[in-house]
């Protein structure tokens, strides 16, 4: 009895430990939002550039009428005064990088909105965590979000949304230890305006939390029926997801390739293949709703097809796709190296595949230890450009 007593005393001592463990703030759900949490909620806006207690909404239309980017909206607050909507966006200037944050960690990113003027794909938006001189994250604003082809189409998941008229949403959990920034640049000729928000929680990071990347890639008609989604990985960590725009430029289905995924010193052949390109995007069968014998567009908490631009019969005249996966139940897990591929193959005559030359948009998003790889270069403007 007595060993069964101090038995019993240890396990009750270890499930009233582990009970009263703290909670950091981060991983949020239904089932802890009642958890209590010393973690500190904070949020960056053009009213409040450093995210601090008690200094958001602080310009004087008075005092700072004609300050760009400290009272944008001073003419409109003028009967209003101080405390009022005197600067809710931010006007970013042609070729012009703006910092929309700079936070000291440890923390989390956990959510970021926003709604960008202009050429989506001219809008360059980078994250860089801990000090890093090189992104973990690079992209046009309008891919990173799920928007390739610079037309709004509404996307409903856990990861993402937009909303309209172009409100983009991240919901990816970005931690960082010692700063993360946050900067948006112009590499179009007019300026844009920003409206954004930041929302993140000051707390502890464990120390097996590793850091989230995004990287752009497109491959142009001319370069070949293979796409590189994703290259050169380095590192421990688990691939979470891929955005992709398709712009066809033959007739008939265009959706055969398969998606190859190489890790940890895979060379000629991958460890993990798909069967075609709609069924990696959870769809089946040319995503045809066989009743209109058209595509169906479907937007779910993991993967979409939420982008089908049909020809307008004079100056929109290719169709355009996007479509997204989200590895959120099914991370893709690496220890020393990733490579990610998709093929370009329709039909022809015969019964036979054919290589295609689509113009192919694509966003990778992973989490992974540091330091990175660096990026390959981001294209220039004319071959960003959607035409």
């Amino acid at each position: 009895m007595k060993k069964n007593g101090l038995l019993f005393l240890a396990l009750l001592s270890f499930c009233f430990g582990f009970s009263q463990e703290k909670f950091n703030g981060l991983d949020m759900s239904l089932g802890n939002l009642s958890r209590l949490s010393d973690a500190k909620t904070r949020s960056i806006s053009p009213e409040n550039f450093t995210g601090e207690k008690g200094k958001g909404a602080m310009a004087d239309p008075a005092r700072d009428k004609g300050k760009r980017n400290v009272a944008n909206a001073a003419n409109e607050a003028r009967d209003l005064g101080k405390g009022w909507k005197v600067n809710p966006f931010i006007i970013i200037e042609p070729g012009e990088t703006f910092t929309m944050a700079d936070i000291a960690g440890p923390g989390a990113v956990q959510h970021i909105w926003m709604t960008p003027t202009g050429n989506f794909n001219f809008s360059i938006f980078r994250i860089y965590y801990d000090g890093e001189s090189d992104p973990s994250v690079e992209s046009p604003v309008g891919p990173f979000f799920g928007i390739g082809w610079n037309e709004f189409s509404p996307l409903n998941s856990l990861a993402m949304t937009v909303n309209p008229g172009s409100a983009f949403n991240s919901y990816w959990k970005m931690p960082f230890r010692k700063n993360c920034k946050i900067t948006m640049q112009n590499m179009d000729t007019q300026p844009m305006r920003l409206y954004y928000q930041v929302d993140y929680t000051l707390t502890d990071v464990g120390s097996d939390e590793a850091y989230f990347h995004a990287q752009y890639r497109r491959s142009k008609p001319n370069m070949g029926s293979l796409h590189t989604i994703l290259d050169g990985v380095k590192g421990k960590g688990q691939y979470v997801g891929t955005y992709m725009g398709v712009g066809v430029t033959n007739n008939g289905w265009w959706g055969e390739g398969e998606i190859k995924f190489f890790m940890d010193g895979d060379n000629d052949y991958a460890t993990i293949v798909g069967t075609g390109t709609e069924d990696y995007f959870c769809g089946s069968y040319n995503f045809e709703n066989k009743r209109t014998r058209q595509y169906q567009e479907f937007s779910t908490a993991y993967a979409g097809l939420h982008q089908v631009l049909r020809p307008d019969g004079l100056y929109g005249s290719q169709m355009r796709f996007g479509m997204y996966r989200w590895h959120i139940m099914d991370p893709i897990r690496f220890d020393k190296d990733l490579k990610v591929t998709i093929q370009d193959l329709g039909w022809k005559s015969g019964g036979r595949y054919l290589p295609q030359h689509s113009d192919i948009i694509t966003v990778a998003y992973w989490y992974q230890t540091e330091p990175h790889k660096k990026f390959p270069k981001l294209p220039e403007a004319d071959v960003l450009e959607v035409n």
